[in-house]
């Protein structure tokens, strides 16, 4: 496993652990702010801006 691996798990975990708002005890709670929600909107937009620039790579839509 290369750094570059591990850092794309870690992200993924962070990512997980931020959406789901999983918390230690004793600190505030953020899951159900204004924040969050529009950090999980921005998060679901830039999933869908890269699922769709991977669709597009995969049908051959690359550039020239």
């Amino acid at each position: 496993m290369t750094w570059l691996t591990l850092l794309w798990i870690a992200a993924a975990v962070i990512a997980l652990v931020a959406v789901t708002g999983i918390k230690p005890r004793g600190t505030r709670h953020v899951s159900h702010t204004r924040l969050m929600g529009a950090a999980r909107l921005a998060l679901g937009v830039v999933a869908v801006v890269l699922a769709l620039i991977a669709l597009a790579l995969w049908h051959g839509g690359g550039p020239h």
